[in-house]
Formats: structure tokens, sequence, C-alpha cells
């Protein structure tokens, strides 16, 4: 039988040890993006396009890639207009396809389609002759600092550019899932088994406060409607009313 005095000291280490994991817990999260240009790496797709699933794995792909978050954050924007050829993607929404109508618009892709890759904000088509993405020295474009709070229900965002910069800016959230997988059951893709990554599973554009070079903005985490396990937050700075990204940032969250 242990002795009584033994087993208090171990209940009472016991006690600190959980005391320090919730200490831990609660501390907030800070990701914070290098001086340096990042490129944010967008890949439009759907579930109903059967051309996409090679871009979706290729996309996957960047999980392993040393570059991930220092260099580049790739998120995948579902779009829902192919919705109507026998299977809804569960991870479109019409914001998304939005996003890329309005690059059409001001002419940073050409047209409208599935798999389309745009990276700092341009059109790439490069991955339909040979998939391998090659990123020149980046310019120094300021930093994105972001502070997740501890229960992951608010996000604080700031910038500091390298120089001055005329007009107001916008930043940009994105919840990202991992290690998904959906049965399809319609469509092109009928009886196939599709793995997703960098899935953007919530987003949204907020307007940020402060004068140049210095900006800031508060807000709740985006909402998401489909769960996942492994997540990572993204953010990216745009100048109000524009889509191609200044910077960006991204990292794995807790």
């Amino acid at each position: 039988m242990m002795p009584f005095a033994r087993l208090i000291t171990l209940f009472t280490l016991s006690g600190a040890c959980l005391v320090g994991v919730q200490d831990a817990a609660a501390q907030s999260q800070r990701i914070e993006s290098p001086p340096q240009r990042v490129a944010l790496v967008e890949l439009f797709t759907s579930e109903g396009c059967s051309s996409c699933p090679p871009a979706d794995r290729w996309l996957s792909g960047l999980v392993g890639d040393e570059r991930l978050w220092r260099h580049l954050v790739p998120v995948a924007f579902h779009v829902d207009y192919w919705d109507y050829i026998g299977w809804p993607d569960r991870f479109a929404r019409p914001a998304y396809s939005q996003r890329q109508r309005d690059y059409a618009r001001s002419g940073n892709v050409r047209s409208v389609y599935t798999p389309g890759f745009v990276v700092h904000g341009e059109e790439w088509r490069g991955w339909f002759r040979h998939p391998v993405l090659s990123l020149d020295d980046p310019p120094p474009a300021g930093v994105i600092v972001l502070d997740v709070a501890p229960d992951g229900a608010q996000v604080t965002a700031s910038y500091s550019a390298g120089s001055d910069l005329p007009g107001p800016l916008d930043i940009h959230l994105a919840v990202l899932g991992f290690d998904l997988t959906t049965t399809v059951k319609g469509g092109e893709n009928e009886g196939r088994i599709l793995p997703h990554d960098f899935v953007v599973l919530g987003y949204q554009r907020m307007p940020m406060t402060g004068t140049s070079p210095h900006f800031s903005a508060t807000s709740t985490m985006p909402e998401t409607q489909v769960s996942a396990a492994r997540r990572a937050l993204a953010a990216w700075v745009s100048r109000h009313g524009e889509q191609a990204p200044m910077q960006a940032v991204g990292g794995w969250l807790r």
C-alpha cells in the first residue's frame, strides 16, 4: 500500500501538471509572414469537374513542400457553377465562384474555368504544361501578423508595409481543411473517392484601419460549414476592392 504522504504528493504534482497544460492551451497563437513576398497559390476547382482531381492531388503535394507557409500559401476555392451537372460540391460557395469571375473581369485571368490556378494574383497556365511551381526571388512586401485568440474565435491581423501605400487595404481570412475525402455519387466523377487538402472551409474579407504603412483589423474567425480535424489559417492583404494579393501568410492551427 502506498504511504499516505506520498499519495498526497502525487496528487499535488498531477494537479500542477494539469494546470500547466491548461495554461499552455490558454495561450494565443501567432502566425507571422517573412518580410519577403509570399506567393498566394489559388486553385479554383470542383468535385463536379472530371479534370480537377489531378490538380487537387498536385495541390495536396504541397503539404510536404519545404516552402510551405514561408514562401507559398496554397488555397483551394471550390466553385459552385458545376453543381448543376449532377453533383453538388459540399465545399463550394457562390462567393468563391465570384472571386474567380472578378479575376476574369479585372483581366488577371482570361476566362473562368476549372481547374484554374492563380499565383500572385495572375493566371498560371504553367501547371498544364509542366506542373512545377518555380518562384523567383521575392521582393520585400511587408509583414502580416495574425494573433489567434485562445478559443480560436477571434483573429487580430496587422500589416506593416515596406513603404507608404496609397489608399485603404483589405484583409482576407480563410480557414483551410486537410485530410478530407468525398465519395462522389453523381456527375462526372461518379464512383470516385476524392481526397482534398487546403480546402477553403470559411472565408471573409474586411477593411483594415490605420495609416500607411501600418494597418490592422480584428475579426471573428470565418464561419465553417464543414469540419476538419486538421486545419490551417491563411490570410492575405490586397488593396480595397482589388483581388491581387500584396502579401500572404499561413500556418497550422492548434
